[in-house]
C-alpha cells in the first residue's frame, strides 16, 4: 500500500509540474501576443500617416497639373491672338 501511495504522489507531482509548465507557457504566449498587438497597432498608425501624406502629395500634384494646363491654355490663346 505504501508503494502505491508513493506512485500516486509521484504522478500527482508530475501532473502539477506539467500544469505549472503549461501555465508558464500560456503566460509567455499572452505576453508575446500583447507585443504583437502593440506592433500591429503601430504599423496601422504608420500606414495611416503615410496615406495622409500620399493624399496631400496627390492634391498638390493635381494643383500643379491644373496650373500647368491653365497656363498652357493661356499660351495657346495668346498665339491665336497674335
Amino acid at each position: 500500500m505504501v508503494e502505491s501511495d508513493n506512485i500516486v504522489l509521484e504522478h500527482l507531482r508530475a501532473i502539477r509540474e506539467q500544469l505549472n509548465t503549461g501555465n508558464e507557457r500560456q503566460l509567455e504566449m499572452m505576453q508575446r501576443l500583447g507585443n504583437l498587438e502593440v506592433q500591429t497597432s503601430n504599423l496601422a498608425m504608420q500606414f495611416a500617416n503615410i496615406s495622409v501624406r500620399v493624399d496631400r502629395i496627390d492634391a498638390r500634384l493635381d494643383r500643379v497639373e491644373n496650373v500647368s494646363a491653365w497656363s498652357k491654355h493661356n499660351e495657346d490663346q495668346q498665339r491665336w491672338l497674335n
